[in-house]
């Protein structure tokens, strides 16, 4: 009986909250009263700024997003990470790649490129012990089958085709993997990542909003609905702006493009390193 009686109160509750149809005359007012407005994007960046201005905040500070994923598609998406490098970097800060080769003239080569480890099996006991700690490991196809034991330890940074880790063209995976961005679904639907700083230029804050977006919808089956059902942009220290969709999303024959040129590189990536 007791059960029944709050449930009933929730319904109460619930019913009492129903949002109005119309929009508040002001900028003041209950929010449940009403549905969360949406904006374009160059809008919300725009008030972004105009956020920082009146509240004499950190000019320089981060741009933040909140992707909300609907992960129950008709055939379940299992929670991912991923990489992406972003056209505008935001940040100084470069990752630390180590280099798994033991050709020496490819390690050289690794080093002249920014490698902050280059060596061979010699480095599996200081990994598996902690001695050696970095943001990603790359590797050539000739050592991998050698790294084995590290399967376990390194997880989703192990050398990998698919995750362009794993290849011949070392200067280009170091050139990724020290700039890119790094991000990952968290509580089974959530990414938070940031983005750029506020003070860069509207056009370049979207660029980016957009290659992170465009790289979270490869990972959806592309005959399937959007995986990204809500974007919340916002700074260090403003509020969340819902976003509106429209224009952000990639249309459906860019992705498929794209999911299928990751394919067909994969596919070879895995030939070469079979004939090498």
């Amino acid at each position: 009986q007791k059960g029944k009686q709050e449930e009933e109160k929730k319904k109460q509750v619930r019913r009492w909250r129903r949002p109005l149809m119309g929009k508040p005359v002001d900028d003041v007012y209950l929010t449940w009263c009403y549905e969360r407005p949406s904006y374009d994007l160059e809008e919300a960046v725009g008030m972004l700024k105009k956020f920082q201005e009146l509240d004499f905040t950190h000019p320089k500070q981060f741009v933040y997003i909140n992707v909300f994923l609907d992960m129950a598609l008709q055939k379940n998406v299992e929670p991912f990470a991923s990489t992406v490098l972003l056209p505008h970097r935001f940040t100084e800060d470069t990752n630390k790649v180590l280099v798994f080769t033991e050709n020496e003239q490819e390690a050289e080569i690794a080093r002249e490129h920014g490698a902050a480890v280059v060596g061979g099996v010699e480095l599996i006991k200081w990994i598996l012990e902690d001695e050696i700690q970095v943001d990603f490991y790359v590797a050539v196809p000739a050592i991998i089958p050698k790294l084995i034991p590290l399967r376990n330890k390194l997880k989703r940074k192990y050398p990998n085709t698919k995750r362009n880790s794993l290849g011949n063209d070392i200067p280009k995976m170091l050139q990724h993997f020290r700039e890119c961005l790094e991000y990952a679904v968290q509580d089974e639907r959530l990414i938070t990542t940031r983005i750029a700083r506020l003070d860069m230029p509207t056009e370049q804050i979207v660029a980016n909003l957009k290659a992170v977006i465009n790289d979270i919808c490869t990972f959806k089956p592309s005959t399937y609905d959007p995986i990204v059902q809500k974007l919340v942009i916002r700074s260090s220290t403003s509020e969340g702006l819902l976003l509106n969709l429209d224009g952000i999303l990639p249309q459906l024959e860019k992705v498929e493009e794209k999911e299928e040129t990751a394919e067909d590189k994969e596919e070879k990536d895995v030939k070469e390193s079979v004939s090498t």
